[in-house]
């Protein structure tokens, strides 16, 4: 027969009660007595009834974790993370996928608020109005995108855009485009926003394509359009968009990096093990999955903490990316239409500002959220 709590109490010459909060609050029974109480548990082989001690103190113990796709890559080192995070402060966590659908991810929210003490909410496609008024069910912290009047761990990926872009434009590259991820994605729209302001202020060109889902078939699918556009480098949502592209690259002729530069965001593992080795931004996920776990647990209902962690990016060179063709799409075109005629090619050794420099769009704050 199981050990019961009556019997660790027995055990170690305490009152039942003093048992309980051993468990349910250590904080409030003396070290010595706590320690030979958790020793006695342990001999006997006592494990606490969170179900009854959730009635005791109103709190699960547990914690839920919603992703927008549990299948990309981007996700697993953050889920791993938040549960050992979760595990080391007695708690347990629920992770549960949307497939990047925002309907599925309100009812998600929903149906865990009765069961956790609070919710992580990864790369949300809700609008802020929901997830606003979501709050009033579970406490929540987001992931990846900051929320007014909410705790949020953010990663820079407007520092790692501009970081992108201006190593493309110092590789000579002044044809620049960017394949965008999801609508409703915050993370599309910083990188958008800063990868646009540095390439204007670098005098290159950038054409938008998409949106597209975050998806190596939806890279793979781009690739037509991309190459349409004549641009000699590329800016990815994610590294699995940037993994399509480059087989479907592949898969036509398209020489990486001599004819068409590729570069992802992300860092994932296949990221360096797809030939050409992925040029890409480094973003700290498992950082983030700690900090989530950490904030969510440092408020309650008498003070919810509304802080903003933001987590640094970081530009990692490999082997996708090169100096700009000297005959590009566009010069090949005006060479035809009139072979006497002098082009004047950009410099690729040109220097460009430090990626700590401010965004061109915002001198004064940066392209950092």
């Amino acid at each position: 027969m199981p050990a019961t709590i009556r019997d660790v109490a027995r055990a170690s010459g305490v009152h039942v009660s003093t048992v309980s909060r051993t468990f349910s609050a250590p904080h409030l029974v003396n070290p010595e007595t706590r320690s030979r109480v958790l020793s006695t548990a342990e001999s006997l082989g006592y494990r606490p009834n969170r179900a009854a001690r959730a009635l005791i103190t109103g709190r699960t113990h547990n914690i839920g974790l919603i992703v927008a796709d549990i299948a990309n890559p981007f996700f697993p080192p953050l889920i791993k993370a938040a549960e050992s995070q979760s595990r080391q402060r007695d708690y347990h966590l629920f992770v549960a996928d949307t497939n990047e659908d925002p309907v599925v991810e309100e009812q998600l929210v929903h149906a865990l608020a009765k069961q956790v003490d609070g919710v992580l909410l990864c790369s949300p496609r809700m609008s802020n109005d929901l997830i606003e008024k979501l709050r009033k069910e579970v406490p929540l912290v987001v992931v990846n995108r900051p929320v007014e009047g909410l705790p949020a761990v953010v990663m820079d990926v407007a520092s790692g855009a501009r970081a992108a872009i201006e190593h493309l434009v110092s590789l000579g590259h002044r044809d620049i485009a960017l394949l965008g991820g999801p609508r409703g994605s915050w993370t599309n729209r910083e990188i958008r926003r800063c990868a646009t302001a540095t390439a204007k202020a670098a005098g290159a060109t950038l054409t938008v394509l998409g949106p597209y889902q975050p998806t190596e078939a939806a890279g793979s699918a781009a690739c037509e359009a991309l190459l349409a556009t004549g641009a000699t480098a590329v800016l990815a949502y994610n590294d699995l968009m940037a993994i399509g592209l480059l087989e479907a690259l592949h898969e036509r002729g398209v020489s990486v990096p001599e004819e068409l530069s590729v570069v992802g965001i992300d860092d994932i593992m296949l990221s360096r093990l797809v030939r050409p080795k992925l040029t890409t931004v480094a973003t700290p996920t498992a950082a983030a999955g700690r900090a989530a776990v950490d904030m969510l647990l440092h408020h309650d209902e008498d003070h919810r903490s509304t802080a903003l962690v933001t987590l640094q990016t970081q530009l990692v060179i490999r082997d996708s990316t090169g100096p700009a063709p000297v005959t590009t799409p566009s010069v090949a075109a005006d060479l035809l239409a009139d072979p006497h005629r002098t082009i004047l090619l950009a410099d690729p050794h040109r220097t460009v500002p430090r990626s700590d420099s401010p965004c061109p769009e915002h001198p004064a704050a940066g392209c950092s959220p």
